[in-house]
């Protein structure tokens, strides 16, 4: 079975959590407190953590950071403001998807399932893309720029492989949104140009192969 961690402090929550994820499937593990979360995760190696935000002993984002150093393991954050999602994809945690409270279990369940179809690999655009530099492994999930390989997410890996398909080909945010499985309630187009934020930074010096295409989208602009 597939494992879930929900990593939440409100019992009445995590029950609920857990209750509908079990009726879908799923297996479970649950940690109240940071400290914890990271202790279940080295332990039981879950597919996916569904990770609050406001933890005792460990925060969510600490959380997140330490996940991150090791593992590209999905990560959905469980946000009790909207405006936390704007703070988050700026600092670059990782996280491969954003739910703010209150939330409909239903719809948490729906975004679980929408990052492990990712996470597999998704068949739109399974396969190994060039373009340039860069070469994006979507059976792997692996980047690499220039021959160096690049610490990135299951999301920012689906976005990658979209532009790289058609280097040179502007993509839409809709587009964008599609090929990250993000279109369920809840989401918007900040969320491409936090990742496409975030992509560059990781770049460096080849950050301008992300080119933003004014009023349209984003393409990946080489030759």
């Amino acid at each position: 079975m597939t494992t879930i961690l929900i990593v939440e402090d409100e019992p009445r929550l995590a029950d609920i959590l857990e209750v509908y994820l079990r009726r879908e499937g799923f297996h479970t593990e649950r940690a109240a407190d940071g400290r914890r979360a990271l202790e279940l995760w080295r332990a039981a190696r879950p597919a996916l953590i569904l990770l609050d935000l406001m933890l005792p002993e460990l925060d969510g984002l600490e959380v997140a950071r330490r996940v991150r150093a090791e593992s590209g393991v999905p990560i959905i954050m469980l946000t009790a403001r909207d405006e936390e999602i704007d703070r988050l994809l700026g600092l670059g945690i990782g996280a491969d998807d954003y739910v703010v409270k209150p939330y409909s279990p239903r719809e948490v369940v729906a975004r679980v399932k929408a990052v492990l179809r990712r996470a597999g690999g998704g068949q739109e655009i399974a396969g190994v893309h060039h373009a340039g530099p860069l070469v994006v492994d979507t059976a792997a999930f692996t980047v690499t720029l220039r021959g160096a390989a690049l610490d990135v997410t299951v999301a920012e890996v689906r976005l990658l492989a979209l532009l790289a398909r058609e280097p040179g080909v502007v993509r839409s945010r809709a587009e964008l949104l599609a090929a990250l499985g993000s279109l369920e309630r809840g989401t918007d187009e900040r969320t491409v140009d936090a990742h496409v934020k975030n992509l560059r930074r990781k770049f460096g010096d080849d950050a301008a192969l992300l080119d933003t295409v004014r009023g349209v989208g984003y393409r990946l602009k080489v030759g």
